[in-house]
């Protein structure tokens, strides 16, 4: 009988979730789903320096915000609880001391000025790599009994072999293989009585039954530390899937001190949760086609480890951005509006601005929803602009070009009755034909005076049928007066 598929996300409470977080819970979510198992939460906070109040209740927020449920965890409960792992420490102590009585661990007495120093001298003999050097290893029963018994302050470390390698099978990168002459004693449990990241998780995972372990590349070489505990204990080794970087374009990590963006960033900066979502499951992903639009629901069905790739992924923000674009545009009319609305205050204060005709130009000329005071706020107001902005060698517009069509559609224009878009283009069509000039040397120009911009969503006629008849007209003798008067 195969065993449930059972997956966990464990993130620290340091009050944030980096795209590489992100990716991680997406994969292991996707993957739990996707054979019908149960994706479990779990809180690792055995890093009692990076605790940040009030972070645990951002993981939970976050993780609804993108639409990933669990179905264990601190907040839900579950039959392999607690699910946060400083409520477990006696756990941890207990199968700590196991691995001493089985010789594959033992009590080191160590003060950190010992270890400095020993650091410090190994880096003067130029090794390559600073390994603990098993000074406690020797200790009598005794000396370890009065020791304890003294309260000296202590740490148990895992005892690695001297000879051999170390191989185990990752569904990413294949067999990989280590000399255990390389792998240090690690710490198990630290000087105050919790786990070390590594050791809580290996205890976790077993006891909580995960079959799938889902990580960033960088864990590959501790990997072989996690199987030897393993194999002390005689437990099942889970499938073990190591997940390519997340770098910038520049080659370097993507990090929060270098000011790149979490999850909740991005969303405050106008990206819509799918469109995130969607492209952090390809950095490292492909579906094996040339598609690249899914739905969360979708990818619950279709992920598949086989597509998980070796190189690293690449964090771009274009792409992202165009990402974010095709969900706009795929957005209903009132779906838009309702996003969009919150971005038009204070850029656009004139209550007569129609903003449902503004949001229907807008929607399917954006990309991301943070952009939108900037587009619109001419609407408001005319700003200050250059009369070279009516010089154009692509639309054939001059600024004596840009004078006579003004000069010629402010008439045509007062004319209208009834304004409205229809006809203010019929009427700015039937003059464009009446002057033989083509159709930008006269909409280039009513754009720019209407506008006061090099680019605006919509055309002349749009913007026009928005702004009103006063204010167009108004905006357009402002135009010409500009043009006349080399303003």
């Amino acid at each position: 009988m195969e065993r449930e598929v059972r997956t966990r996300y464990e993130p620290s409470p340091t009050g944030y979730m980096h795209i590489g977080n992100l990716r991680t819970a997406l994969y292991e979510y996707l993957i739990a789903r996707k054979y019908g198992g149960k994706f479990i939460l779990r809180i690792e906070d055995t890093d009692q320096e990076r605790y940040v109040e009030g972070a645990v209740d951002v993981i939970y927020k976050t993780l609804k915000m993108a639409g990933i449920t669990h179905d264990e965890g601190p907040d839900i409960g579950g039959e392999y609880g607690p699910y946060i792992q400083s409520e477990r420490k006696h756990i941890y102590i207990e199968y700590a001391k196991k691995l001493v009585e089985m010789g594959e661990a033992y009590y080191c007495f160590c003060t950190k000025e010992r270890l400095a120093k020993l650091k410090e001298e190994q880096e003067a003999a130029g090794s390559d790599s600073q390994k603990y050097d098993r000074h406690c290893l020797g200790l009598s029963k005794e000396e370890i009994k009065r020791n304890l018994e003294n309260d000296v302050p202590y740490v148990i470390r895992q005892k690695m072999p001297d000879t051999g390698t170390t191989s185990f099978e990752d569904a990413v990168y294949g067999t990989i293989t280590v000399e255990n002459s390389q792998l240090d004693d690690q710490i198990l449990i630290k000087s105050d009585g919790l786990p070390t990241y590594n050791f809580a998780n290996v205890i976790d995972d077993h006891l909580m039954k995960i079959t799938h372990v889902v990580r960033g590349n960088e864990y590959l070489s501790s990997t072989p530390k996690y199987n030897l505990l393993y194999k002390a204990f005689g437990w099942e080794i889970p499938t073990y899937i190591h997940v390519p970087l997340i770098l910038k374009a520049s080659g370097q990590k993507l990090s929060k001190r270098a000011g790149d963006p979490s999850f909740e960033d991005l969303v405050s900066m106008g990206y819509l949760v799918e469109a995130i979502i969607n492209y952090v499951v390809l950095l490292g992903w492909s579906p094996g086609d040339n598609r690249e639009i899914f739905s969360l629901k979708e990818l619950e069905s279709i992920f598949d480890i086989n597509g998980i790739n070796k190189a690293p992924a690449i964090f771009d923000m274009n792409k992202l951005n165009w990402f974010n674009g095709e969900y706009i545009s795929k957005l209903s009319e009132d779906e838009f509006h309702e996003i969009a609305k919150p971005y038009y205050e204070g850029a656009i204060k004139n209550g007569s601005i129609d903003l449902k005709k503004v949001s229907r130009l807008l929607q399917p000329r954006t990309e991301v929803l943070t952009s939108i005071p900037a587009n619109v706020d001419f609407f408001d107001s005319l700003p200050e602009y250059d009369r070279e902005l009516y010089v154009h060698k692509k639309m054939k517009t001059t600024k004596e070009i840009a004078l006579n069509s003004l000069n010629e559609a402010l008439p045509v224009l007062e004319q209208i009755t009834e304004w409205n878009e229809q006809n203010i283009h019929d009427s700015l069509f039937k003059l464009i034909e009446k002057l033989a000039i083509k159709n930008s040397q006269m909409l280039w120009p009513i754009r720019t005076a209407i506008t006061g911009k090099a680019v605006s969503p919509g055309g002349a006629i749009e913007i026009a049928d928005i702004l009103g008849k006063d204010e167009t007209l108004s905006r357009i003798k402002i135009g010409i007066e500009k043009l006349k008067n080399n303003g």
